[in-house]
Protein backbone atom coordinates (compact mmCIF):
# COMPACT_ATOMS: atom_id res chain seq x y z
CA UNK A 1 0.00 0.00 0.00
CA UNK A 2 1.16 3.34 -1.20
CA UNK A 3 1.30 5.15 2.22
CA UNK A 4 3.88 5.73 4.92
CA UNK A 5 3.91 5.50 8.80
CA UNK A 6 3.67 8.48 12.02
CA UNK A 7 4.29 7.60 15.11
CA UNK A 8 4.45 9.86 17.56
CA UNK A 9 6.90 9.30 20.40
CA UNK A 10 7.74 13.08 21.90
CA UNK A 11 4.82 12.77 25.14
CA UNK A 12 6.26 13.35 28.45
CA UNK A 13 4.84 10.60 29.80
CA UNK A 14 3.64 12.53 32.75
CA UNK A 15 1.09 10.80 34.23
CA UNK A 16 3.01 7.95 34.64
CA UNK A 17 6.00 9.16 36.13
CA UNK A 18 9.01 7.70 34.08
CA UNK A 19 9.67 7.46 30.14
CA UNK A 20 7.14 5.30 28.87
CA UNK A 21 8.62 4.11 25.69
CA UNK A 22 10.90 1.91 27.39
CA UNK A 23 8.26 0.01 29.41
CA UNK A 24 7.45 -3.26 28.28
CA UNK A 25 4.40 -5.05 26.77
CA UNK A 26 5.11 -8.66 26.31
CA UNK A 27 8.75 -9.15 25.07
CA UNK A 28 8.99 -5.45 23.73
CA UNK A 29 8.97 -1.92 24.33
CA UNK A 30 6.50 0.09 23.75
CA UNK A 31 7.88 1.88 20.80
CA UNK A 32 9.57 -1.40 19.40
CA UNK A 33 6.55 -3.27 19.41
CA UNK A 34 4.49 -0.15 17.82
CA UNK A 35 7.29 -0.37 14.90
CA UNK A 36 7.02 -3.86 14.83
CA UNK A 37 2.97 -3.88 13.98
CA UNK A 38 3.45 -1.26 11.36
CA UNK A 39 6.42 -3.31 9.54
CA UNK A 40 3.58 -5.06 8.10
CA UNK A 41 3.00 -2.36 5.60
CA UNK A 42 6.88 -2.35 4.38
CA UNK A 43 6.14 1.46 4.21
CA UNK A 44 8.62 3.86 5.72
CA UNK A 45 7.84 4.63 9.32
CA UNK A 46 8.63 8.12 10.62
CA UNK A 47 8.92 8.05 14.49
CA UNK A 48 8.51 12.15 15.32
CA UNK A 49 10.02 13.06 18.71
CA UNK A 50 10.69 16.29 20.77
CA UNK A 51 13.92 18.14 20.90
CA UNK A 52 14.93 16.49 24.38
CA UNK A 53 13.14 13.10 23.88
CA UNK A 54 14.99 10.02 25.09
CA UNK A 55 14.36 6.39 22.45
CA UNK A 56 14.88 2.74 23.28
CA UNK A 57 17.73 1.33 20.95
CA UNK A 58 16.68 1.22 17.02
CA UNK A 59 19.71 -0.38 15.77
CA UNK A 60 18.41 -3.30 14.62
CA UNK A 61 15.83 -0.88 12.64
CA UNK A 62 17.93 1.06 10.41
CA UNK A 63 14.71 1.79 8.22
CA UNK A 64 13.16 4.35 10.80
CA UNK A 65 13.50 7.80 10.58
CA UNK A 66 13.76 9.65 13.31
CA UNK A 67 12.38 13.18 13.38
CA UNK A 68 12.64 16.61 15.61
CA UNK A 69 9.50 18.42 16.42
CA UNK A 70 9.79 21.19 13.25
CA UNK A 71 7.54 23.25 15.83
CA UNK A 72 8.51 22.47 19.56
CA UNK A 73 5.80 22.13 21.94
CA UNK A 74 2.85 21.89 20.15
CA UNK A 75 1.76 18.44 21.16
CA UNK A 76 0.19 15.70 18.79
CA UNK A 77 -1.19 18.10 16.74
CA UNK A 78 2.57 19.44 15.79
CA UNK A 79 4.20 16.04 15.76
CA UNK A 80 1.72 14.88 12.75
CA UNK A 81 2.52 17.74 11.52
CA UNK A 82 6.66 17.31 11.64
CA UNK A 83 5.81 13.77 9.98
CA UNK A 84 3.19 14.92 7.64
CA UNK A 85 5.88 17.54 6.61
CA UNK A 86 8.63 14.87 6.13
CA UNK A 87 6.73 12.01 4.00
CA UNK A 88 7.00 11.80 0.58
CA UNK A 89 3.33 9.72 0.12
CA UNK A 90 0.02 11.41 -0.27
CA UNK A 91 -1.72 9.23 2.51
CA UNK A 92 -0.48 8.43 6.13
CA UNK A 93 -0.75 6.16 8.52
CA UNK A 94 -0.63 7.97 12.52
CA UNK A 95 -0.29 6.61 15.45
CA UNK A 96 1.05 6.82 18.86
CA UNK A 97 4.26 5.18 20.24
CA UNK A 98 2.17 4.10 23.82
CA UNK A 99 -0.76 2.07 21.33
CA UNK A 100 0.49 -1.50 22.02
CA UNK A 101 -2.16 -3.10 20.67
CA UNK A 102 -2.48 -1.46 17.06
CA UNK A 103 -5.22 -2.97 14.39
CA UNK A 104 -3.21 -3.81 10.98
CA UNK A 105 -6.53 -5.22 9.52
CA UNK A 106 -8.20 -2.29 10.77
CA UNK A 107 -5.87 0.36 9.51
CA UNK A 108 -6.05 -1.43 6.07
CA UNK A 109 -9.28 -1.45 5.47
CA UNK A 110 -9.18 2.95 6.61
CA UNK A 111 -6.40 2.88 4.36
CA UNK A 112 -8.79 1.40 1.36
CA UNK A 113 -11.42 4.37 2.30
CA UNK A 114 -9.00 7.10 1.79
CA UNK A 115 -9.74 7.80 -1.92
CA UNK A 116 -10.95 11.39 -1.98
CA UNK A 117 -10.52 12.18 1.43
CA UNK A 118 -8.20 14.44 3.55
CA UNK A 119 -8.55 11.75 6.55
CA UNK A 120 -9.79 8.52 7.64
CA UNK A 121 -10.83 8.59 11.53
CA UNK A 122 -12.68 6.11 13.54
CA UNK A 123 -15.56 7.33 15.89
CA UNK A 124 -15.85 5.29 18.74
CA UNK A 125 -19.38 5.95 21.08
CA UNK A 126 -19.16 9.65 19.29
CA UNK A 127 -15.58 10.16 20.12
CA UNK A 128 -13.15 10.39 17.22
CA UNK A 129 -9.86 8.69 17.64
CA UNK A 130 -7.40 10.62 15.80
CA UNK A 131 -4.49 8.51 16.86
CA UNK A 132 -5.30 5.45 14.70
CA UNK A 133 -6.21 7.29 11.32
CA UNK A 134 -5.31 8.25 7.84
CA UNK A 135 -3.79 11.38 7.28
CA UNK A 136 -3.51 13.09 3.71
CA UNK A 137 -0.55 15.82 3.33
CA UNK A 138 -3.65 18.11 1.95
CA UNK A 139 -4.02 19.01 5.78
CA UNK A 140 -0.88 20.77 5.72
CA UNK A 141 -2.24 24.22 5.23
CA UNK A 142 -5.01 24.12 7.74
CA UNK A 143 -2.50 22.18 10.76
CA UNK A 144 -0.02 25.25 9.78
CA UNK A 145 -3.01 27.50 10.65
CA UNK A 146 -4.41 25.47 13.66
CA UNK A 147 -0.78 25.60 15.06
CA UNK A 148 -0.27 29.62 14.54
CA UNK A 149 -3.53 30.25 16.48
CA UNK A 150 -2.36 27.77 19.27
CA UNK A 151 -5.03 25.63 19.01
CA UNK A 152 -3.80 22.35 19.22
CA UNK A 153 -6.10 19.95 19.72
CA UNK A 154 -5.83 17.52 16.62
CA UNK A 155 -10.05 17.64 16.40
CA UNK A 156 -10.03 20.91 15.81
CA UNK A 157 -8.68 20.21 12.67
CA UNK A 158 -11.55 18.19 11.30
CA UNK A 159 -14.23 21.41 10.57
CA UNK A 160 -11.45 22.40 8.40
CA UNK A 161 -10.68 18.72 5.57
CA UNK A 162 -12.64 16.40 3.96
CA UNK A 163 -13.17 13.58 6.75
CA UNK A 164 -14.54 9.91 6.01
CA UNK A 165 -15.89 8.88 9.68
CA UNK A 166 -15.55 5.17 10.39
CA UNK A 167 -19.11 4.50 12.72
CA UNK A 168 -18.57 1.98 15.33
CA UNK A 169 -19.91 -0.65 14.17
CA UNK A 170 -17.34 -0.92 11.02
CA UNK A 171 -14.72 -0.59 13.24
CA UNK A 172 -16.56 -3.93 15.36
CA UNK A 173 -16.18 -6.15 12.33
CA UNK A 174 -12.72 -5.70 12.62
CA UNK A 175 -11.85 -4.70 16.80
CA UNK A 176 -15.05 -6.10 18.62
CA UNK A 177 -13.03 -4.82 21.62
CA UNK A 178 -11.60 -1.93 20.62
CA UNK A 179 -8.19 -2.69 21.58
CA UNK A 180 -6.41 -0.62 18.69
CA UNK A 181 -7.47 2.48 20.58
CA UNK A 182 -5.89 0.98 23.90
CA UNK A 183 -3.43 3.20 25.22
CA UNK A 184 -0.62 3.49 27.90
CA UNK A 185 -0.73 6.51 29.86
CA UNK A 186 -0.77 5.54 33.68
CA UNK A 187 0.55 2.28 36.13
CA UNK A 188 -2.80 0.75 35.82
CA UNK A 189 -3.05 0.73 32.20
CA UNK A 190 0.46 -0.50 31.73
CA UNK A 191 -0.33 -2.97 34.35
CA UNK A 192 -3.68 -4.19 32.32
CA UNK A 193 -1.62 -3.74 28.49
CA UNK A 194 0.97 -6.92 30.20
CA UNK A 195 -2.27 -8.89 30.99
CA UNK A 196 -4.08 -8.58 27.80
CA UNK A 197 -0.37 -9.44 25.99
CA UNK A 198 0.38 -12.39 28.25
CA UNK A 199 -3.45 -13.38 27.36
CA UNK A 200 -2.51 -13.57 23.71
CA UNK A 201 -3.95 -9.69 22.71
CA UNK A 202 -4.93 -10.16 18.58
Amino acid sequence: MDVNCIVLAGGKSSRLGRNKLLEKVGTQNLLVRVINRLAYFNSQIYVVVAQDSVLPELKNYPGIKVIKDIIPDKGSLGGLYSGLSVSDRTYNLATACDMPFLNLELFRHMIELSEGYDAVVPMVKDTAEPLHAVYSRNCLQAMQYLIEQNKLSIKELYSMIKVRYLNTSDIEQLDPHHLSFFNINTESDLMAGREIAEQGDQ
